[in-house]
């Protein structure tokens, strides 16, 4: 397989993971909600074509948080798709390594992307309903 990997740009934000979400029906979520303005995440590329993405929060303990997992709905390609997700889950979890995380949580309502993560060491918690209130 021809994948690459880099840290997210300021540009990708607008250039493709707006689209991205919006392929999939979600709202896209504000730059300002996500990991150092959208830049806290990493992208997976099959040559130059980007497959996948995902951001990694920080908090003021040894947790981190996995989040906004997303791909391009219209790459047609589901064998290399699967394996770009795992490598994009291994690479996001082996940054949290390097960070001297000790525990990270992911949420996610997929299906296919919740096996990958159990898959990789995950363990399925409880399911909790999520509240967010903008001010």
């Amino acid at each position: 397989m021809d994948f690459s990997i880099r840290k997210l740009k300021t540009s990708d934000y607008d250039d493709l993971l707006v689209g991205w979400w919006k392929d999939w029906g979600w709202k896209p979520p504000e730059r300002e909600v996500l990991p150092d303005n959208a830049k806290s995440g990493l992208i997976i590329f099959d040559k130059t074509k980007p497959i996948c993405a995902g951001f990694i929060y920080l908090t003021n303990s040894k947790v981190a948080l996995i989040e906004w997992v997303i791909s391009d709905k219209k790459y047609n390609d589901k064998r290399k798709k699967v394996k770009a997700l795992n490598l994009l889950i291994d690479a996001l979890i082996l940054t949290c390594s390097i960070l001297k995380i000790k525990y990270i949580k992911a949420d996610n309502e997929s299906k296919s992307l919740t096996k990958a993560f159990i898959k990789k060491g995950f363990e399925k918690g409880d399911i909790v309903t999520h509240l967010i209130k903008k001010i």
